[in-house]
């Protein structure tokens, strides 16, 4: 177990220096009081038990290895959820003129759906964390959606692994449905934008106002 905690340790610093940096995009188009591509961000390592399912399918050894490294290129993933489609397209642009990792692979889910109705944009990345052995650089998959499709994805996968990926054709046939309707959600929710972006700056400013007049009222002791 030893040996396994060692192997995932860069993995785990890599997921928690992504989330900080990935964040902090949301606070830069703050500054530059620009609309916020990014909702929110979330990461986690894959579980040993879904490691060792993984080198089952490709028929590698369970133990800690480059060969593993290499083959599994998703053990640390990051999850950035957009508002909208349209803004999927400025983080991956914003990703791509970074220096701080390099995209080895991109795959656009979004334009090309998979069969099941899955839609996501997928990115394998290099990426360098510093440890006390020195530099080790790690691969990790970024995946960049919508709210409506991580909800879908979300569902489906808890079905794949309830029915342990032989969905009964109803079910399948219905999430591929529910698929083309949280797409089409998306695309009313991109007609309206500008109404939405209007309306959450409007609800901002009001509540910014009144939770600066209750506190200006609470030190007079109103």
């Amino acid at each position: 177990m030893k040996e396994w905690k060692q192997f995932l340790e860069p993995y785990k610093q890599a997921v928690a220096e992504l989330k900080v940096k990935f964040k902090g995009l949301r606070t830069q188009y703050e500054l530059e009081g620009d609309h916020m591509p990014v909702e929110f961000v979330t990461g986690r390592v894959k579980p040993l038990a879904s490691i060792y399912d993984k080198t089952l399918e490709k028929r590698i050894p369970f133990k800690p290895s480059a060969e593993l490294a290499e083959e599994l290129p998703d053990i640390a993933g990051i999850r950035i959820m957009c508002q909208f489609v349209d803004d999927i397209g400025k983080v991956v642009t914003a990703l791509q003129n970074r220096t701080d990792l390099r995209i080895i692979e991109e795959r656009d889910y979004i334009s090309n759906k998979k069969p099941s109705g899955y839609r996501s944009f997928h990115m394998i990345i290099e990426y360098p964390v510093q440890t006390i052995h020195g530099e080790k650089t790690i691969l990790a998959e970024i995946q960049i959606r919508t709210l409506a499709m991580n909800f879908w994805a979300s569902i489906e996968h808890s079905l794949n692994y309830k029915y342990q990926g032989e969905l009964p054709n109803e079910i399948r046939h219905r999430l591929e449905r529910a698929a083309e309707a949280a797409f089409r959600l998306d695309e009313e929710m991109s007609l309206i934008r500008d109404e939405i972006h209007d309306a959450q700056q409007y609800f901002s400013a009001y509540k910014e106002t009144a939770d600066r007049d209750y506190s200006e009222n609470t030190r007079k002791g109103e």
